[in-house]
């Protein structure tokens, strides 16, 4: 398996997966107000940057890509995917939130 040393080039390449997962997903559904735009990108792309490698490699391995995809392909994929269900995750919880939370007033 592949060694994800602290190399810069893997930060980096994680950095823009996460940056990727974030902004196409504020394309989905678009954000209410900015503070829950802001919230959400930096929300996905921490978890981008935490979750981008073993998310990226448990996708590999689950579609049989570990010998075709070079560290920084596994890197991107994982870090975009993490992104956009950690944003999904929030965007859901707070939508929900929002909802019921008006009722009890």
């Amino acid at each position: 398996m592949a060694d994800f040393s602290n190399d810069t080039s893997l930060w980096a390449t994680r950095a823009l997966g996460a940056s990727a997962g974030a902004a196409v997903s504020l394309i989905y559904l678009l954000p209410k107000s900015r503070r829950e735009a802001a919230s959400r990108f930096f929300t996905g792309l921490s978890c981008g940057l935490i979750f981008g490698g073993p998310t990226g490699i448990w996708i590999a391995e689950r579609l049989d890509l570990v010998d075709r995809l070079s560290v920084s392909e596994v890197m991107l994929s994982g870090s975009a995917a993490s992104s956009l269900c950690a944003w999904w995750g929030l965007g859901i919880l707070q939508r929900i939130a929002g909802r019921y939370g008006a009722r009890n007033r």
